[in-house]
């Protein structure tokens, strides 16, 4: 059992089907349907029947360090192997576990209880029973962060073009370099869609809402991109003006823990390297941000390494001293910055690497020499090294004697 630094707290939320007020741009979603029978029945009054238990969802309070792994919603889903990932959590330092309600392909992991939501069809039953799953990882202490894919969707493109970016060219929706397109940043009817399902995914039990894919697209015919700029405004003026809105909208009420994924490079780079991310438009509206600074990501020469991902050490803390000092500046604490850290080996600027435990850790160790103690390990297929994890204390040894 998972036994978190400070003191965890337990919020009963209702689940309240209905559609979200909000997001005019949904159709409503009405079924009636009547049934007979020859068959006499006996009258029932509304009083003898019992009414339906409502649904309880718990929450968790976010771990002063929070260590995680990333899990696909395949892998939630189906209890072989999420079974796997809930032993590791117990058998280590981890106490966290990302989990998709909404990946690339813009489908969502589970059935929504919002009927806005549920019209556009864009649910697919990856996990049986979200709220089940998350109340079992809290009976364990895990915390539970949900993560969405906002811009890179392929299947909301395709069901609402009008919110997809377009070509400059002819006007149809422009695909990148592997045919993956990208809703629009600056379309207001994405942002309303986006909270929604955050809503929706923290109404479900999630206990942190963890935004990736909130840029412009990196690659493909960007000159091609129609942008959708007004004289004076810039990709990053877009992104900052749906941060803003996310911070809004999931503040307002219950306060939503947020967490936001940028590229490793806003923690070294002054400008938005043309996907519309800077660091200090992120931090106001996030309670954490988190840059991916997997070393193999790097350009062969970052900080004059030839090879980055052989430095996992040197580039991890590099970034991470980089933040947290752009973060003190620009007037927040360093525990803003949550990195995510490299768990898998793979063929990048031209050079393939094989990731050992060794090297894992050393990305750990870096974070904590920063001055940072939270962080969370990606690996696409969720195959991690258990070896570079610290294993967790028994009871009895956190006793002193």
């Amino acid at each position: 059992m998972k036994h978190f630094s400070k003191t965890f707290w337990v919020v009963t939320v209702l689940v309240i089907v209905g559609s979200v007020s909000a997001y005019a741009a949904f159709s409503d979603n009405t079924n009636s349907s009547a049934t007979t029978s020859a068959t006499k029945l006996p009258t029932v009054t509304t009083e003898e029947i019992p009414p339906a238990p409502k649904p309880v969802v718990t929450h968790i309070a976010t771990p002063s360090s929070v260590k995680a792994v990333y899990t696909s919603a395949w892998v939630a889903g189906a209890s072989k192997y999420m079974n796997r990932i809930v032993g590791m959590l117990d058998d280590t330092e981890l106490n966290a576990v990302v989990i998709d309600v909404k990946d690339s392909t813009g489908r969502i992991s589970f059935t929504t209880n919002d009927p806005a939501l549920t019209a556009l069809g864009a649910s697919e039953k990856r996990i049986r029973d979200v709220s089940g799953l998350i109340n079992s990882l809290h009976e364990k202490n895990i915390y539970v962060i949900g993560r969405i894919s906002v811009f890179q969707d392929s299947f909301m493109t395709k069901k609402k073009p009008e919110w997809a970016i377009k070509k400059k060219s002819d006007g149809a929706v422009w695909k990148d370099r592997k045919g993956l397109s990208f809703m629009d940043p600056s379309n207001e009817n994405v942002w309303k869609y986006t909270v929604a399902l955050a809503k929706e995914a923290y109404a479900q039990g999630f206990d942190e809402i963890n935004f990736d894919y909130i840029r412009y697209p990196s690659d493909g015919n960007i000159k091609d991109i129609n942008y959708n700029l007004k004289e004076g405004v810039t990709r990053a003026d877009h992104l900052k003006a749906f941060f803003a809105y996310l911070h809004t909208e999931l503040k307002k009420d219950t306060p939503i823990p947020m967490s936001a994924d940028l590229f490793g490079l806003v923690t070294t780079e002054k400008n938005d390297m043309g996907i519309g991310q800077l660091l200090e438009d992120a931090l106001p509206y996030f309670d954490f941000v988190a840059p991916m600074v997997y070393p193999s990501h790097f350009a062969t020469g970052f900080n004059n390494f030839k090879i980055p991902a052989q430095k996992p050490y040197e580039v991890i803390s590099v970034t991470m001293k980089s933040a947290v000092a752009r973060s003190v500046a620009a007037g927040f604490t360093k525990d803003k910055i949550r990195p995510w850290l490299q768990d898998f080996s793979i063929k990048d600027n031209g050079h393939y690497v094989k990731y050992t435990p060794d090297m894992v850790r050393a990305q750990i160790t870096a974070t904590n020499d920063a001055g940072l103690s939270s962080w969370m390990l990606w690996d696409a297929s969720n195959k991690y090294t258990k070896e570079a994890l610290l294993p967790e204390p028994k009871i009895s040894e956190t006793i002193k004697q």
